[in-house]
């Protein structure tokens, strides 16, 4: 009856409160509750329903239109390969809350020979990846800090979880806009031992490589270098958010394992640009990988017959790493062509692409007033589908990401569409 109440927060079905009424007449409880399931079923059907006509009309509207949707919100809307569903059907599989799955545990073994590491760890997402890697860091140091990029993932987008789940204190650096990079004279300036009751004591630096907010910037190994030894020197470990450590890697022209060799632990996703249709990966020393599974146990991310999906997982690492610089070119011409519209488009670094994101402000001039109403009108007019709500040096941006369901073809859509709603030209 409660279940049935709450629904979906709508008022009560009259189905439900005949039941509540039924109940304090006395009709037996078997009764009352057949009424009440009926309820909730409908309920659920309906909605099913409309699901399904909304699935519906837009296959009939591709079969119209005889297109597809171009989705350029983020590279995380990949859906699986027939290879990679394959791959999963075929999986041997075991209990991984017991270290018994054998295709994890390839996985975990393949992933931490490709970044020079001890051991890899299997977690559900990107942030369990990274709270779990800064938990294993800062064992037994509650109250402890962390310094970081202020515009970082794990500053902004992450929930505060290192502080609500782990009782972590954050320093957040502010980037350079031109290369992600966070000073040397900064870090050290916030630098805090255990010397005075008054301080948090540093436990930890962060990277971000490729830098998300700052537009997809590859940090170089130089500087990944520069800032592993600086951590080492001031005793303590670097963690590296390697999201997309991938596309760095790509871009630099470096193998991974150099350009993470000074990093203590990497986080790397499965789902952002490489396909899988979800999973991450913890690399590190045995020491802290150990700590590192005790606290996915405490994030409830252990998980049983996983196999399945750390097989489209090993098949992205294997086939879908190198296709990365065909999402790079992409962006780099979206960018270019959108300032070959028109000069009033601000983009990010004056246009400079590293990977494959691009962010952009419409003109002062444009035909459409808003970011929200231009990527609304992309979406119903030529099935592009964009992103605004992010703000940078004072302007609305849109953020235009690049992956494996982005052709050529739908580069030329959305430039189109972005050229004739914007400024009146186009088809």
């Amino acid at each position: 009856l409660r279940r049935a109440d709450s629904t979906r927060h709508q008022e009560k079905p009259m189905e439900v409160t005949k039941t509540m009424m039924s109940l304090r007449r006395g009709v037996s409880v078997y009764s009352a509750a057949r009424l009440c399931t009926k309820s909730v079923l409908k309920t659920r059907n309906n909605a099913k329903s409309a699901a399904i006509r909304t699935f519906t009309t837009r296959i009939d509207d591709t079969i119209k239109t005889g297109r597809s949707i171009v989705d350029l919100r983020s590279d995380t809307v990949t859906s699986p390969t027939r290879a990679m569903l394959e791959c999963a059907l075929h999986a041997q599989t075991g209990d991984d809350v017991y270290s018994e799955d054998p295709t994890v545990f390839a996985l975990e073994e393949y992933a931490a020979d490709l970044f020079g590491k001890d051991r890899a760890l299997f977690v559900p997402t990107g942030t369990m990846a990274n709270l779990v890697a800064i938990l294993a860091h800062c064992h037994g140091k509650l109250g402890s800090e962390v310094i970081l990029g202020a515009s970082s993932h794990l500053s902004l987008y992450e929930g505060g979880n290192v502080a609500t789940l782990g009782g972590i204190h954050t320093r957040q650096i502010t980037e350079s806009v031109d290369d992600a990079t966070i000073s040397t004279r900064e870090i050290l300036d916030m630098f805090r031992t255990d010397d005075d009751d008054h301080y948090a004591a540093t436990a930890l630096l962060c990277l971000e490589n490729t830098h998300n907010s700052l537009g997809g910037i590859a940090l170089t190994k130089q500087y990944m270098n520069t800032m592993g030894q600086l951590a080492q020197q001031q005793n303590i470990p670097m963690h590296v958010d390697g999201a997309r450590i991938f596309n760095a890697a790509i871009a630099t022209n470096t193998p991974v394992s150099d350009l993470v060799a000074h990093a203590d632990t990497v986080s790397v996703c499965l789902s952002k640009g490489l396909g899988a249709p979800l999973g991450s990966l913890v690399v590190g020393s045995t020491e802290t990988m150990t700590l590192a599974k005790r606290a996915r146990k405490h994030c409830g991310g252990g998980m049983r017959q996983v196999g399945v999906v750390a097989s489209m997982g090993m098949y992205a690492l294997l086939h879908n790493v190198d296709r990365l610089q065909h999402d790079h070119e992409r962006a780099t011409r979206f960018a270019a062509e959108l300032q070959r519209l028109d000069d009033g488009f601000r983009l990010l670094r004056n246009g400079k692409v590293d990977t494959n994101m691009v962010y952009f402000a419409i003109p002062e001039h444009s035909l459409v007033e808003s970011q929200d109403k231009l990527c609304s009108r992309m979406e119903v007019e030529y099935d592009v589908r964009m992103w605004g709500g992010y703000r940078m040096g004072g302007r609305d941006m849109i953020r235009v990401v690049t992956h494996m369901g982005v052709d050529d073809e739908g580069i030329d859509r959305a430039l189109d569409g972005i050229s004739n709603i914007c400024l009146g030209r186009g088809g």
